[in-house]
């Protein structure tokens, strides 16, 4: 699992940086990408990059500003002329169906796979299966904009094969039943339970996007005990009071919020184009300072989501 990030700026392109988009690489996991927002231009960063639009399972945007927004209509065309048959989940908040439906009608546009739109109404708990959830809650920004917790479920321990070993039992179809936490039967009529032969359990990875928003409950609600907060830093400190009448947040913001919600590493992203070279690095130094495990996202960087432990 890692994050990879296709878009790094806020507002408008630079020649640094593409506005907001980014792919959880989940292939290792369910053989899948699932991207949170779409700034203009979304498609061709992809080209220029290892994630595979034909295997996208899911897209999350946060709000229906254009930087978050307009690279939508190209993307779920292109899709479909590069082969992507499965279906597409796509959420949001309202507004999105009016929007998608509105550009592929006007644009005579045709989807070769099926496209299913979730407009987000209520806080909460919006997609879970039997290996993640995906949680989400209102942020403080200009127009009704969401963050996402995703929770990669616990795994099973790995099974001790030594302690069957010692038992006599051999390898082969009895480990996979055993690994799954079954009960066999042996032909010597002893039984064998998986729970007695499983190690603790994997502990699940949490990922939380955020998308534009001041420093707010929301946003520590979703980040609590996180292994990786990507978070907004579109200012740096002594950019506040304007941070502030924009709904956005500073690199003190950010990095408040991972220190207060104990989450391990904090991303930022979102940097507004007046931060170009080695500007940047004074957005990193002050976040730094409060929360020691900081990055600064860029276009095409990725980050390893590391497991517990």
């Amino acid at each position: 699992m890692d994050l990879y990030f296709l878009g790094t700026g806020a507002g408008m392109p630079s020649k640094q940086r593409n506005v907001t988009s980014i792919a959880l690489n989940l292939l290792d996991e369910r053989g899948t990408y699932w991207l949170f927002d779409c700034g203009e231009g979304t498609q061709q960063q992809i080209l220029n990059s290892p994630v595979k639009l034909g295997r996208t399972e899911m897209l999350f945007i946060t709000h229906l500003h254009g930087d978050h927004l307009y690279g939508l209509p190209g993307l779920l065309t292109s899709r479909s002329y590069l082969g992507g048959d499965t279906p597409l989940m796509l959420y949001g908040p309202r507004g999105l169906k009016s929007f998608v439906e509105t550009a592929l009608s006007v644009s005579g546009a045709h989807l070769t796979y099926t496209l299913q739109i979730v407009e987000i109404e209520e806080e909460g708990l919006i997609f879970e299966d039997e290996s993640f959830q995906v949680e989400t809650a209102r942020l403080e920004h200009r127009i009704e904009c969401f963050g996402f917790r995703i929770v990669e479920k616990d795994q099973p321990g790995k099974l001790m094969q030594e302690k069957l070993t010692e038992l006599g039992i051999p390898a082969g179809p009895l480990y996979g039943k055993l690994k799954q936490g079954q009960s066999v039967q042996l032909e010597d009529g002893r039984t064998l339970h998986g729970i007695d032969f499983l190690g603790a359990p994997i502990p699940g990875r949490i990922v939380v996007i955020l998308g534009d928003t001041r420093y707010c409950s929301g946003a520590q609600h979703l980040a609590r005990g996180a292994d990786v907060l990507v978070h907004e830093a579109t200012f740096a400190m002594d950019k506040q009071e304007l941070a502030y009448s924009f709904d956005h947040a500073t690199s003190i913001d950010a990095a408040r919020t991972a220190q207060e919600a104990g989450a391990n590493a904090l991303i930022m992203t979102h940097i507004s184009s007046r931060y170009q070279g080695d500007a940047v690095m004074e957005l990193l130094l002050e976040a730094q300072k409060i929360h020691s495990n900081s990055y600064i996202a860029k276009d095409f960087w990725s980050f390893e989501v590391p497991r517990k432990g």
